[in-house]
């Protein structure tokens, strides 16, 4: 996928409007989060904006973050409180910090943003090599539909138009390697204009595979932050694996 192992394309392209997007309240993770860091040090991969990270900052916890993207990193910075965060840039899967932790976090799909299924091994592998024993890694992730995939892969979706410009969004899955590639499209006077995004979904017992490989043990799993019973027709997952001590 070339240009998508690039672990900072996503912010390049994106960090500009990324808080402007239609992203989730992050009041229920932040609650969540809190209740569960027990009293920190906590990490944040893919800290982003800080939308999470900040308001865990703000409640007294000790929070630092790894992201891939300068330019996130600049955004986060821009924030009251964003410049007191240690901030590593670099990959999350290579987690490139000591530790230990008492929690590591990845929220809103972005374990998936690894688009190598090894990639995501290592962040799995990485994260218990820096959590304290007992601690606790949580992710949150969308859980796969094969039919939501038939219905987006078959559509052109119009995302804007204007008197100056058009946006279209269209996907490519591959279904044995369990990727997409994802290319937002718009058409101007100033030419054509390519922001792609690709993504390697998994199922939640994949990733209690994974985890179980990096010596993580899943001791509690909900369908959101609002801790609602997992079950067969949920869409979402949070999931929280823990070191053993």
């Amino acid at each position: 996928m070339f240009a998508l192992d690039d672990p900072g394309l996503f912010g390049r392209l994106w960090a500009a409007g990324y808080d402007d997007g239609p992203n989730p309240d992050p009041a229920p993770a932040v609650d969540f989060l809190a209740a569960l860091a027990d009293g920190g040090p906590v990490l944040e991969l893919a800290i982003g904006t800080g939308r999470v990270a900040l308001p865990l900052a703000a409640r007294g916890l000790q929070v630092e973050g790894v992201e891939a993207s300068e330019e996130m990193v600049a955004r986060l910075r821009a924030k009251p409180g964003g410049e007191r965060l240690p901030v590593v840039v670099g990959d999350m899967a290579d987690v490139p910090v000591s530790g230990p932790f008492t929690m590591v976090f990845l929220v809103y799909n972005t374990l998936f943003n690894l688009v190598d299924a090894r990639r995501q091994e290592d962040c799995f592998r990485n994260v218990a090599r820096v959590l304290a024993p007992g601690g606790a890694f949580v992710i949150e992730t969308y859980v796969p539909d094969p039919d939501d995939i038939d219905r987006t892969e078959s559509q052109v979706q119009v995302r804007s138009v204007t008197e100056d410009s058009a946006t279209i969004r269209v996907h490519r899955f591959d279904r044995e390697a369990q990727t997409f590639v994802r290319q937002t499209i718009t058409f101007d006077g100033q030419g054509v204009h390519l922001k792609p995004f690709g993504m390697r979904y998994a199922w939640p017992e994949q990733i209690d595979e994974m985890a179980e490989r990096a010596a993580l043990r899943l001791t509690e799993r909900y369908a959101d932050w609002h801790r609602r019973p997992f079950d067969a027709g949920s869409t979402s997952h949070v999931s929280v694996y823990r070191r053993s001590s």
